[in-house]
């Protein structure tokens, strides 16, 4: 589990960029590798590493990892799962030279060194990576299927000389000579609407791109021109895969225990969540468990159920709380580190809980994340999507944008300075990529109902959108997320599941959503949070919006964008306006970097 960097030139050619710029680039992500720092000059391709020890403590796993002929290296972030099973596969192929280590980043590098290519879709776990073959002159970068670690990448000329790097945050790709970092406005107006910071490949940044999840990308080091060439190596649509859904989850959830350091799991006092901390409770010498939350006077939030559920689990279990005072400062503070605005209010609820268990001296966490997506959890746009499709709804990828939009396409003609509506085309690139996302989805399975196919979309969205969000918020306080129920193997069960397996309309909510996992771990889950109604944001956000006022009106990149009326609205009575004030009040935030 890392932060990673690397920036490469051809093969004629050496980097332009100091050895400094590329230890200040890496050092950007202190945060994601607390615990040591490497670099490696390779000539043309320099490769530099932040490590956060969770496997093999010793300096055998530090990274990056170069094999002593000096013609393979590979950064690596992430775990793999079936690290055994690997290892088995792979020793006789090592020619009398055994592992020297425990750590997964050999068993990686020998997996790409022995199968190349073929060897990822042999991989289970969360990663994303870069690997370079001296000899082949070649550079992979490639992403888990579904998006749990993230990696970014940008190509610019510097000094007359193609430059390419990647890492896994944005910010240590920002400020490198030759690069303008200005906003791509296409990808601003879609974060307004979705609230992600990505938009298929492009981010918040002209220039940088995101690899999506699931796919690879090449670069030739004899290209002059250095061309990156992206596919996809997993596919959209996961091949299904029968078999009991106990037995997956459980497999999945003993798998994502193995930890050289203290690990400790995330209770909600959901569904999710306690089915979780209900397997590996008795696979624990003991088991620590977290829940955030602020102060309430009700006995149905997260921080009460949690309760009930620690006391039945049996965990010890702590509260981390969240102020509005905390929440006021925290949020602006993240928003500078990350370079990009939050996604959701949770994401300072998630930090604060990272942060409380690292001061515990735990450093990974166990987290319920995923399930809602695979299985269908969420009950109210299931709802509208089954209506939908009963009135013969045609446009159905729009149809699911708009359902879940903070603010629509539409409202943004009111709102947007005209010159900016008709800048990003009123939102056309953003209408296309769901359409063209549904389609590509529907026709992976033609067999498929169109409800399988709005649950394939939630997972291309939602998901991949909510792993981010774990993912940032606890490595900001050096904290490695694990997510058992978002795991490609469980991902591919679940396609194999029959919608009448995750949601009946004529059932009421909740007992009508992920309606496998109530069945396989009723008798493990208390009763109460079976059936416990889902739960939205453990904040109260509708009195909090209030914080963010003053930043909006003083935000001269906001009126960029915004009419002043608009904003003037907006900052009046931004409790009551929360869909509009949140995002606005993030871009205000993220624009600072532009005054």
């Amino acid at each position: 589990m890392c932060g990673i960097f690397g920036v490469l030139t051809p093969a004629s050619s050496r980097p332009l960029l100091t050895r400094e710029q590329v230890l200040r680039a890496r050092d950007q992500m202190t945060y994601r590798g607390p615990d040591a720092a490497g670099f490696w000059d390779g000539g043309a391709c320099l490769l530099a590493h932040r490590r956060l020890k969770v496997v093999d403590l010793s300096e055998a796993g530090a990274q990056p990892l170069v094999t002593p002929d000096g013609l393979h290296a590979l950064v690596y972030n992430g775990e793999l799962y079936n690290d055994a099973e690997l290892r088995h596969e792979l020793t006789p192929l090592l020619q009398g030279h055994p592992f020297a280590s425990t750590c997964d980043t050999e068993t990686l590098l020998a997996a790409l060194r022995a199968w190349g290519d073929a060897a990822l879709p042999r991989l289970r776990g969360m990663f994303a990576f870069g690997y370079l073959d001296v000899r082949a002159g070649r550079l992979t970068l490639a992403r888990d299927p579904l998006g749990i670690k993230p990696l970014y990448w940008r190509r610019w000329t510097f000094g007359g000389i193609p430059h390419f790097a990647f890492a896994s945050a944005i910010a240590p790709l920002l400020g490198l000579p030759g690069t303008h970092d200005g906003p791509d406005m296409v990808a601003v107006s879609a974060y307004l609407t979705t609230i992600r910071t990505t938009l298929g490949p492009r981010t918040m940044y002209q220039g940088v791109q995101t690899l999506e999840p699931g796919d690879l990308l090449s670069l030739d080091l004899g290209d002059e021109r250095l061309t990156p060439r992206v596919r996809a190596w997993a596919s959209e649509s996961p091949l299904a895969e029968e078999g009991d859904t106990r037995k997956v989850i459980i497999d999945s959830i003993e798998r994502h225990l193995r930890s050289d350091v203290p690990l400790c799991s995330l209770l909600s006092g959901g569904l999710d969540s306690s089915i979780v901390a209900s397997i590996a409770r008795p696979r624990l010498p003991e088991l620590h468990t977290y829940c955030a939350g602020a102060q309430s006077t009700s006995q149905t939030d997260d921080l009460s159920f949690a309760e009930l559920a620690s006391a039945r689990l049996g965990t010890n279990h702590t509260r981390a709380m969240v102020t509005r005072e905390m929440f006021e400062e925290r949020w602006p503070g993240m928003v500078a580190a990350l370079a990009t605005p939050l996604s959701t209010p949770n994401e300072v609820a998630i930090n604060e809980v990272a942060r409380t268990l690292r001061a515990d001296g735990r450093i990974v966490t166990l987290s319920g994340e995923g399930a809602d997506e695979l299985f269908g959890g969420y009950d109210m746009p299931l709802a509208s999507a089954t209506k939908y499709f009963a009135s013969g709804g045609a446009d159905p990828g729009v149809h699911d944008l708009i359902e879940s939009a903070w603010i629509p396409p539409e409202t943004k003609a009111s709102l947007f300075q005209e010159t900016m509506w008709r800048g990003v085309e009123e939102d056309a690139v953003l209408l296309a990529w769901y359409r063209q996302t549904w389609s590509l989805l529907a026709s992976s399975r033609a067999d498929d109902s169109p409800m399988q196919v709005h649950l394939r979309l939630t997972r291309r969205v939602n998901l991949a959108g909510l792993l981010a969000r774990l993912d940032t918020a606890t490595m900001l306080a050096g904290v490695e997320g694990r997510t058992p129920l978002a795991d490609w193997v469980v991902a591919r069960h679940a396609e194999s599941l029959p919608m009448s397996q995750k949601y009946d309309p004529a059932t009421p909510a909740p007992l009508g959503t992920k309606i496998a996992l109530r069945r396989a771990f009723a008798g493990e889950v208390p009763p109460e949070v079976v059936a416990r109604p889902k739960a939205s944001f453990p904040l109260p956000l509708q009195s909090w919006m209030d914080v963010g006022a003053g930043w909006m009106r003083e935000s001269g990149y906001l009126r960029e964008v915004f009419t002043e009326p608009a904003i003037h609205a907006v900052a009046s009575r931004p409790n009551e306006l929360l869909r509009l004030a949140w995002p606005m009040i993030n871009l205000a935030l993220w624009g600072r970097r532009w005054e």
